[in-house]
């Protein structure tokens, strides 16, 4: 079965998407057989988001969030048991190490993260600089002397 397709027609009315292919790729090929921790992804506004991860058993130290470019890193460490000579009868909630990565758009930056109740929760902020806005173009030209323009 042949899974690779072609985006060369979405391209060729765009400019500058050429890492949109790449992201794409990377997507297709993660791995999508873990699905530890569970978590969900929330969009609070126009340009705010929040990321919340199921992170019981796990302590602020065990938890550490990295952004690097345009990915956001969430990783633990095993939790280590403090009592030793404990039994278990029944373990069900997993201490294990994980790693879950995210994309980030650009000009996504993570503004600060809490853990609560078992949750850690990750606020981020799309802020496009100021040169990246919209801006109205003038169009240079000839313009006969006295000739007020209007708009």
């Amino acid at each position: 079965m042949n899974t690779e397709f072609s985006l060369a027609p979405l391209f060729r009315h765009t400019v500058g998407f050429d890492r949109f292919n790449e992201l794409l790729d990377s997507a297709l090929r993660a791995d999508q057989s873990s699905t530890f921790p569970p978590y969900d992804i929330i969009r609070e506004g126009e340009d705010r988001y929040r990321i919340v991860m199921a992170v019981a058993g796990y302590r602020r130290e065990d938890l550490e969030i990295v952004t690097r470019e345009n990915q956001l890193t969430v990783r633990a460490q095993q939790v280590k048991d403090d009592e030793a000579d404990v039994t278990w009868l029944h373990r069900g909630i997993a201490r294990r190490n994980f790693e879950r990565n995210f994309r980030l758009a650009d000009h996504v930056f993570v503004e600060g993260a809490d853990l609560r109740d078992g949750l850690l929760e990750i606020r981020l902020k799309r802020e496009i600089p100021e040169a990246r806005r919209a801006r109205v173009i003038p169009i240079d030209g000839d313009v006969s002397a006295g000739q007020d323009i209007e708009h």
